[in-house]
């Protein structure tokens, strides 16, 4: 096995990897966390609002 063929399953392994991140970022069972993810910025910053006009 020379320095090619490591380069080379390297590459294919780092491609697989690709793959299974992306399929377990698109799968259905992750699409609540992420929308509750996606409003945390939001959230916490009506929360600093209103918290500030309380003072």
């Amino acid at each position: 096995m020379d320095i090619n063929d490591i380069r080379s399953l390297v590459t294919v392994l780092a491609f697989l990897s690709f793959v299974g991140i992306v399929a377990w970022a698109y799968s259905g069972k992750r699409k609540a966390g992420f929308d509750a993810a996606a409003r945390l910025p939001l959230d916490e910053e009506d929360s600093e609002i209103n918290s500030g006009a309380q003072r």
